[in-house]
């Protein structure tokens, strides 16, 4: 588990809509690496996807506003966004789809 700098922010996201089996899990992740985010998306039973994410705010934010959309399959129709401490989750070295 990495040393997340003071300065980082998290945020646990889940999104509904149509949002499982439309690479939206993947394509979270890659737009998170290439933010520099941490933390990892994963699909729910009900068909939402749940995202936990720390980092910079503005990377945050910027992960937030994609997730509003998803990938070009995706029908996203709600993003629920709660701040969460950087204890209450494990953090992996780059963030995960699983």
């Amino acid at each position: 588990m990495p040393a997340i700098p003071p300065d980082q922010h998290a945020r646990r996201i889940r999104i509904s809509g149509r949002v499982q089996g439309v690479f939206f899990r993947a394509s979270t992740a890659e737009r998170a690496q290439a933010l520099g985010l941490t933390g990892r998306a994963r699909n729910c039973p009900d068909g939402s996807v749940e995202v936990l994410a720390a980092g910079a705010p503005a990377a945050l934010a910027q992960l937030i506003e994609w997730l509003h959309h998803g990938p070009p399959l995706a029908r996203v129709e709600r993003v629920a966004v709660e701040v969460i401490t950087l204890a209450s989750a494990d953090w992996p070295e780059q963030f995960q789809a699983r």
